[in-house]
């Protein structure tokens, strides 16, 4: 199967994706046919044939483990009205710089304004409001994957910060406060099966109050480690507490007769930060590298044709491509006008695990070279076990992969006891693990100082304060860490 087109590309090599990120990543994302963001709108992006299919299959793997545990998929609008919009105000406080605002409809002026969606509180929980009427309505668990906006008003950067945001989202509704902790549980569960499958390092970190998510009573995050010492947020889960099911007046009759309000999470997975996270740790000097779950081909088979041997050479390499199981994404390289060298080069871009090369020694020793895109090693396998030893070599770049990815994660986190000290681990593109005292004025003294912000605290372990606040040198409440953040 060919899921990739395209002319070779120019030379990515002469970046260094850690010295110099940003080019290489945007030289990349492009020759490799992940995304253009050539479009003449600012902050909007065409997605192309292999960034799609990343994005679909990364699509198919959250919404199984969303069916797995009981989601409903839904569809909802892209419009609210300013008038619902504005009725939780500490999240509209959140957002109103960012919504996009449509006022009228060609030559005709609206009678309400409608907001696009930046996210789907305000455009779900009026019909939760229908819906929902006693505890048998409950738990309430939906999702939809669709596109927010948000006029970002930083700096752009494809993938990372747009302003058209290909996302999951799911919302839920408890009827007690101990079942919308267990739905915080199993909403990690998820992401982090998912993030594990594309073997992503992150850290999982309950952020500080001050950056909850706007109406939260508080908000868990996966900061995925980024090659220039940034974090890039993948995935949010947040409980919402009655916050909001008291501002939509949504109610439900308990199992004893009373009226309350019902506890509620909503959950955020951005697949264009998933898929950046991807391209950002796997690639190399040479391109990407994807792990087989979402490459958009596993394996690729180069004949290396000699004068004279061409049809025997083709012929086996025929083989070879039948010996590779059916569902496997693969694709023979049959092409003669180009050399291996270009083809070799061309594929290691394009991040495919596995090449399988044929020449006539092969031929002649009824084998098959191997080259693995994680470690670019070569080994030769007989054919007759080709097929298996490729599909276990799949399994096992994406276990090496994983490996280093977390390895990486831990080795950009240091320690830092003085705010000096946070901040030559921030400019040397690290992450300073620091004591904090709990204080918003010590979160701001620690962010003018150091050149990163309180990303939070650990929410998958514990870490026990021993020394004082980083900032004021008084007893700490918390072990947090530091970053600069997309």
């Amino acid at each position: 199967m060919e899921f990739i087109k395209g002319s070779m590309a120019t030379a990515v090599t002469a970046l260094n994706k850690f010295k110099n990120f940003s080019d290489w990543f945007d030289k990349l994302l492009f020759e490799a046919r992940i995304v253009d963001d050539r479009f003449p709108v600012k902050g909007f992006s065409v997605y192309m044939e292999n960034g799609m299919f990343i994005l679909r299959t990364l699509r198919q793997l959250l919404e199984g483990e969303l069916a797995r545990t009981g989601h409903k998929e839904m569809m909802f609008p892209l419009v609210t009205t300013d008038e619902l919009f504005a009725k939780e105000a500490e999240h509209i406080k959140g957002f109103m710089k960012e919504v996009f605002v449509i006022e009228r409809a060609g030559d005709r002026e609206l009678d309400k304004k409608l907001v696009i969606r930046p996210t789907s509180e305000t455009i779900m929980y009026p019909m939760f409001k229908l819906w929902i009427r006693s505890h048998a309505d409950l738990p309430l668990k939906v999702h939809q994957s669709n596109n927010v906006y948000r006029y970002e008003t930083k700096a752009t950067r494809p993938l990372f910060r747009v302003r058209e945001i290909p996302w999951n989202e799911a919302h839920t509704v408890h009827a007690t406060a101990s079942e919308a902790e267990q739905q915080v549980r199993e909403a990690i569960e998820i992401y982090t099966n998912v993030l594990n499958k594309v073997c992503i390092g992150y850290l999982l970190l309950k952020r500080p109050d001050f950056d909850k998510f706007a109406g939260a009573r508080y908000s868990i995050a996966f900061d995925a480690w980024n090659p220039d010492g940034r974090v890039n947020q993948v995935g949010t889960v947040h409980n919402l507490g009655k916050n909001f099911s008291r501002v939509f007046e949504i109610e439900f009759e308990t199992r004893d007769g009373r009226r309350d309000n019902p506890h509620q999470l909503c959950y955020g997975f951005g697949y264009s930060r998933v898929i950046a996270a991807i391209i950002a740790q796997h690639g190399d000097d040479r391109g990407c590298v994807f792990p087989s779950t979402v490459a958009p081909l596993q394996v690729v088979i180069v004949p290396i044709y000699f004068k004279g041997q061409e049809e025997a050479i083709l012929n086996y390499a025929k083989q070879v491509f039948d010996s590779i199981k059916d569902g496997v994404r693969k694709k023979l390289d049959d092409r003669q006008d180009v050399t291996p060298g270009e083809k070799f080069y061309y594929w290691e871009m394009m991040g495919v695990p596995v090449r399988l090369e044929i020449g006539p020694k092969e031929v002649a020793e009824s084998g098959v070279t191997v080259f693995r895109r994680d470690t670019l090693e070569r080994n030769v396998v007989p054919l007759k076990d080709v097929g298996e030893y490729v599909e276990q070599l799949l399994e096992k770049i994406d276990a090496n992969l994983a490996t280093k990815s977390r390895r990486m994660m831990e080795e950009m986190i240091g320690d830092a006891k003085t705010l000096n000290e946070a901040k030559t681990l921030i400019a040397n593109r690290r992450i300073a693990r620091v004591e904090w005292c709990g204080k918003l004025e010590c979160a701001e003294v620690i962010k003018e100082n150091v050149g990163g912000e309180i990303r939070g605290s650990r929410y998958d372990i514990v870490e026990i304060p021993k020394n004082g606040c980083i900032a004021c040198q008084q007893p700490a409440k918390e072990v947090v860490y530091v970053a600069r953040a997309y």
